[in-house]
């Protein structure tokens, strides 16, 4: 009688570990990419900027890899993820956000893309 416990607390306790990383496992995050005509380090200032009048507290930030990571302090949480890099006439950003642990769907980071854009004097 006890073997047949132990052995249904041990499959209990391995079934309720699966069913628990099966939660922590988030999707990977889809970047949202825009090119510009503004040189990559205006694009990563501007990117910045827009960022901490929006209320983000920028958490890490480097010019020379063009890369930041910043947090909205609010429950629940987000984090913008940006990379700017050079392409040929100008630049392109990228945009990856969470809100808690889950990726955001890029397409709401369109209005944010357009704002940058609008900041740089690109608007059409």
């Amino acid at each position: 009688m006890k073997s047949l416990r132990k052995h249904f607390l041990t499959a209990t306790a391995v079934l309720m570990i699966i069913m628990l990383a099966g939660c922590a496992s988030t999707q990977p995050l889809e970047p949202r990419e825009l090119r510009y005509s503004a040189s990559p380090e205006q694009a990563f200032r501007e990117a910045i900027e827009l960022m901490m009048e929006q209320g983000y507290v920028v958490r890490h930030a480097d010019l020379a890899l063009g890369r930041a990571d910043a947090t909205l302090a609010r429950w629940p949480e987000y984090r913008l993820q940006l990379q700017v890099s050079e392409v040929p006439g100008g630049s392109r950003v990228s945009l990856s956000a969470l809100r808690g642990n889950q990726p955001l769907p890029p397409y709401v980071l369109d209005p944010w893309l357009v704002e940058l854009q609008h900041k740089l004097g690109e608007l059409p």
